[in-house]
């Protein structure tokens, strides 16, 4: 008794592809969390609040700034999933990221040979 529209048909195969809410959620949460902790961004945060001495204040903007750098990198990377093929930036954000992590490995390497 369902509907044999094949124009109506939902695609099972790809709504069993895309990740839960939650899912996503805890990923960007804990991703975001744990590349942020001891950064520049908190470390300047705590600097100004303990110059400033008033950690609301601090709090709110640092906040707001964060909200704001995260919602350009959303609104980014929406316009490159929605303009560029998904297999094509995922070889090149990889070939950069290997790219950064040798540069970063061999400034180690170049540093620790001098001292």
């Amino acid at each position: 008794m369902g509907n044999t529209d094949p124009d109506l048909k939902i695609d099972e195969d790809n709504t069993n592809d895309l990740p839960s809410f939650f899912s996503v959620l805890i990923t960007s949460f804990s991703t975001i969390f744990l590349a942020e902790l001891g950064d520049k961004t908190q470390l300047a945060t705590l600097i100004l609040s303990a110059q400033s001495g008033r950690p609301l204040i601090i709090f709110i903007g640092a906040a707001f700034a964060l909200v704001s750098t995260s919602l350009l990198g959303v609104l980014i990377g929406r316009w490159i999933a929605n303009n560029l093929p998904r297999e094509s930036f995922t070889i090149v954000s990889g070939i950069i990221m290997l790219g950064l992590g040798v540069y970063l490995v061999t400034q180690g390497f170049i540093d620790f040979i001098q001292n």
